[in-house]
């Protein structure tokens, strides 16, 4: 089974989260892609949502769904996203896209945070996707440095430019066995916007799809 058809099992899965009349919030990526098209054809029909970038933002309003202030929402019903990686506590990496600001703001005002991901991302221990953080960009060599003494080797994702304006560095062979230690330790950089890591705030369902059928993990 390809890849591509077990996004959209995934995508499918997550209608089922989704009230009438509710406000959702919608990530960024392939697997909400895919997620979008299927809340298209099921018609069903929601208040408005909160985007976590200017891409889902314009894919939403041509599908007919009012993109809401997140200032003017409050709290939100659901927040729909994929994820890079996951690990056996439903902790992400997150941030393959570039949204990852975004989309941790979004998770975070959420009372249900529910990721869809296929069998891929499954992992063990979270690290083998390089980690995603975003940074301002006079500090871009700086954080660099920090994050090398963090045990990271940080490659700048040259070409990309945030729609909050950033940078955005992925690390790779950082040590991610306590993520969330490592989640507040990079925050604490001077620099650093926000990190790839979902690990204070991990996501409460993840739907994993695989041949067999779509797993739901809580």
């Amino acid at each position: 089974m390809s890849q591509d058809r077990l996004k959209r099992d995934a995508a499918h899965a997550a209608l089922e989260w989704v009230e009438h009349d509710s406000i959702i919030g919608v990530g960024t990526g392939s697997t909400v892609e895919a997620f979008i098209s299927a809340l298209a054809e099921s018609r069903r029909q929601v208040e408005g949502a909160v985007s976590s970038s200017e891409a889902t933002s314009k894919r939403l309003r041509e599908i007919g769904i009012r993109v809401l202030d997140l200032n003017h929402t409050g709290d939100i019903d659901v927040y729909i996203d994929g994820a890079d990686e996951f690990d056996p506590h439903r902790r992400l990496i997150k941030g393959g896209g570039g949204a990852l600001t975004r989309e941790k703001i979004v998770a975070e005002a959420a009372r249900t945070f529910v990721c869809m991901v296929d069998e891929s991302k499954r992992v063990g221990v979270l690290g083998a996707f390089p980690l995603p953080v975003e940074v301002i960009p006079m500090a871009r060599s700086l954080v660099a440095r920090k994050l090398v003494g963090l045990g990271g080797r940080p490659e700048w994702r040259e070409g990309l430019t945030t729609d909050n304006g950033n940078l955005v560095i992925d690390v790779h062979q950082l040590d991610l066995v306590d993520p969330v230690t490592m989640e507040r330790a990079l925050n604490d950089i001077p620099g650093v916007v926000c990190n790839g890591l979902f690990a204070i705030r991990p996501a409460n369902i993840v739907l994993c799809a695989a041949p067999g059928g779509v797993d739901t993990i809580r």
